[in-house]
C-alpha cells in the first residue's frame, strides 16, 4: 500500500474544534490521509465535544489534546487551521506544506447548541474536502 498523505488540524487549545476535526477526518479521509489534530496550547479534550461527537455515533474518548509538534507540522501535506488565532500565531510551514484556513467559531462555554452547530459544520467541511479535495 503507498504511503497515506498527512493531514494535521490546528486550533488554540486542542480541545473542541480540531478534536472534532480530527474524528470527522478519520471518518471521511481516514483510508487515505494520516490524521491528526494540536493546539497552540493542550487545554484536554472538552466534555462537551465528546458529547458531541457521541451523538453522532464517533467516540473520541481516546484522543488526547497535544501541543503542535513541529515534525508533523513540517511534514504534513495539509495543514488546517481552524480559528484566527491558531492561523496567526501557528509557527511557519515550510513552503512544500500546503497551509488552509477553514475558521469555525468556538463552542467553548457557550450552549450546547453551539456545539452541535459547530460538530456539524466541521463535518460537513471535512466530507466536502473528501468529495471534492478542497
Amino acid at each position: 500500500m503507498e504511503n497515506k498523505k498527512t493531514i494535521y488540524f490546528l486550533c488554540t487549545g486542542n480541545s473542541c474544534r480540531s478534536q472534532m476535526a480530527e474524528a470527522w477526518g478519520k471518518q471521511y479521509v481516514g483510508d487515505k490521509w494520516n490524521v491528526y489534530s494540536a493546539g497552540i496550547e493542550a487545554h484536554g479534550v472538552n466534555p462537551n465535544a465528546v458529547k458531541a461527537m457521541n451523538e453522532v455515533n464517533i467516540d473520541i474518548t481516546n484522543q488526547t489534546s497535544d501541543i503542535i509538534d513541529s515534525n508533523i507540522l513540517n511534514n504534513a501535506d495539509l495543514v488546517v487551521t481552524l480559528c484566527s488565532h491558531a492561523d496567526s500565531v501557528c509557527p511557519s510551514t515550510p513552503p512544500h506544506v500546503n497551509r488552509v484556513h477553514w475558521g469555525f467559531d468556538d463552542p467553548a462555554g457557550k450552549e450546547w447548541s453551539e456545539f452541535q452547530r459547530v460538530r456539524d459544520e466541521i463535518g460537513e467541511r471535512i466530507k466536502r474536502f473528501s468529495d471534492t479535495g478542497e
